[in-house]
């Protein structure tokens, strides 16, 4: 029996009043690479905001790592982004302080204390991202691609159940792309759950996974075409 990780039951996603996406139903099992497409406006990202709970599932059913989004209350959304790790398009890093700093932040906002600990699970995910000997430059002396790295790496600090990630390669370069994309596949063949709004279609044919879709107000599961090579 497969371990739900999200599920989605009949949800309605707003932004603001908006209604922007109806009747929404998605599962996705634990060890799943999904995929999440659609133009600019479709709901994507106001999907991905519900899932984190920046946005409230105001209709529907809806849990997520084992929080209930219908009675997910503001106390709790720090307890559930411990359980996703989140990877956003613009980093989202902080330019006053270093790679190291950057993750110590998180790890000590999320309750680490050991000061021994705190390094080696710092050490730990910069060498699944390949950043280990990067952690004493300041963001803005890295690469785009370098600091999606980092990213990557802040979002596995936690040990999630679950990464959301948010057009990662949206302001990389092809081949930057390519190379951040295959991190995220590392990290999914270790057995991480990934889901991934993106509309960059040259890495979804690159790297194909279960691939879902927003458009016209839906969400539907997008059907592999057959290659007739």
């Amino acid at each position: 029996m497969s371990e739900i990780i999200l599920s989605l039951q009949n949800a309605q996603i707003f932004q603001r009043e908006n209604l922007v996406l109806s009747d929404v139903n998605l599962t996705i099992n634990k060890g799943e690479f999904v995929y999440l497409i659609g133009k600019t406006g479709s709901g994507k990202s106001s999907l991905m905001k519900t899932l984190y709970g920046d946005l409230p599932l105001e209709k529907g059913k809806g849990s997520i790592v084992d929080f209930n989004l219908n009675t997910l209350k503001e106390k709790e959304i720090p307890y559930l982004r411990r359980k996703i790790g989140i990877v956003f398009q613009d980093f989202k890093l902080l330019n006053d302080r270093s790679v190291f700093e950057n993750l110590l932040f998180v790890l000590k906002a999320t309750g680490w204390k050991d000061a021994i600990k705190i390094k080696a699970k710092i050490n730990e995910v910069l060498s699944k991202v390949g950043m280990e000997t990067k952690d004493f430059k300041m963001p803005f002396q890295l690469s785009g691609g370098e600091q999606q790295r980092i990213a990557i790496a802040r979002a596995l600090l936690n040990n999630p159940d679950l990464i959301l990630a948010d057009e990662p390669s949206g302001n990389l370069d092809p081949a930057t792309s390519v190379d951040v994309m295959n991190v995220l596949k590392e990290i999914h063949n270790s057995g991480k759950t990934i889901l991934m709004a993106t509309h960059d279609y040259a890495l979804i044919l690159k790297f194909p996974y279960r691939t879902i879709k927003c458009e016209g107000g839906e969400l539907f599961e997008v059907v592999k075409q057959q290659s007739t090579v």
